[in-house]
């Protein structure tokens, strides 16, 4: 009996060379596709550093997400820019500060890594399908060995998922006045804030309270870090910190509380793919609403207010 293993991963040699009849090539396509559109739409969000945010709401976008210096509300230190950055060389966004952790974090990851392997590099493009390079070297040399980073960027991708919650709640409360009707922030100057107006808030004056409501945005802003924490949680990385290293976990310190756990991501990690590209998709689509709704090209549908 011939052996069909050896004839199912049989190709010919040489790039691209294949005896695969199937339509290989619309999966690596389609994933290059998505990755390229989300890397190049990200760059011109970041660098843009204005319209991340909609007066009268507390919708942020999460690519700003926490603001650590800027013209919003949601800053947390006064000022539009950091007194050390150089802004006679390149202009101050917020977001220059962030990205870097979810980059950072997808970047290293796994999936990704076996994602733009195949859709960018090329290497292997798909299974049986002749690749370019005609070794290995595997990821134990500059740079790919900084992928060994990605425990560490997992770390700070689970705080980033809090505060991305904390947001996505947070847009459920609406400004108002004294008179209870709805709040919209000024510049320094007193003039309202618009689309045509970016300027940074008047912190003097603020809303009397906050009301209960629901917005489109506000589903928008709450569906983004459920998939985010969907896709976090079900980490190769953190399924080897919860249950890895155990032969039995009856015999291990807290065993039960870590097979649980173990359990639970073990749940996640088994469509983490697709945790990893909704999640992707999601948190740029989030950006694109609140952008559009600054900018007053689209109204934000109330629900409830």
């Amino acid at each position: 009996m011939p052996d069909m293993t050896q004839q199912a991963v049989a190709h010919d040699h040489g790039f691209g060379a294949t005896r695969r009849v199937d339509n290989w090539w619309i999966g690596p396509l389609a994933t290059a596709a998505i990755l390229m559109a989300f890397v190049v739409y990200s760059t011109w969000a970041a660098f843009q550093g204005s319209h991340y945010w909609v007066n009268g709401t507390n919708y942020l976008s999460p690519f700003y997400s926490p603001e650590l210096w800027g013209m919003s509300p949601h800053r947390l230190f006064a000022g539009t820019a950091p007194s050390w950055w150089p802004s006679g060389l390149l202009t101050f966004s917020a977001a220059f500060i962030i990205l870097g952790v979810p980059a950072g974090f997808r970047l290293t990851c796994y999936y990704y890594r076996k994602a733009y392997y195949r859709s960018i590099w090329l290497d292997p493009v798909a299974c049986s399908v002749g690749e370019a390079r005609k070794s290995y070297w595997g990821e134990n040399r500059l740079p790919l060995i900084l992928f060994n980073a990605h425990r560490y960027m997992l770390y700070l991708a689970i705080i980033l998922g809090f505060i991305l919650l904390f947001d996505g709640i947070k847009s459920f409360w609406f400004p108002v006045d004294a008179a209870g009707n709805p709040f919209n922030w000024v510049s320094a100057d007193g003039q309202p804030i618009t689309a045509a107006n970016q300027a940074a808030y008047n912190p003097a004056v603020a809303p009397a309270g906050w009301r209960f409501g629901i917005g489109l945005g506000s589903l928008v802003l709450i569906i983004n870090p459920l998939l985010i924490m969907g896709y976090t949680f079900g980490c190769h990385c953190l399924r080897h910190i919860v249950g890895g290293r155990v032969d039995n976990f009856s015999c291990a310190p807290c065993g039960k509380s870590r097979f649980k756990l173990w359990q639970m991501v073990s749940r996640l990690n088994e469509h983490h793919g697709l945790w990893a590209m909704a999640s992707l998709v999601w948190v740029g689509l989030a950006d694109v609403y609140v952008r559009l709704v600054s900018n007053g090209v689209i109204p934000d549908p109330r629900i409830i207010f």
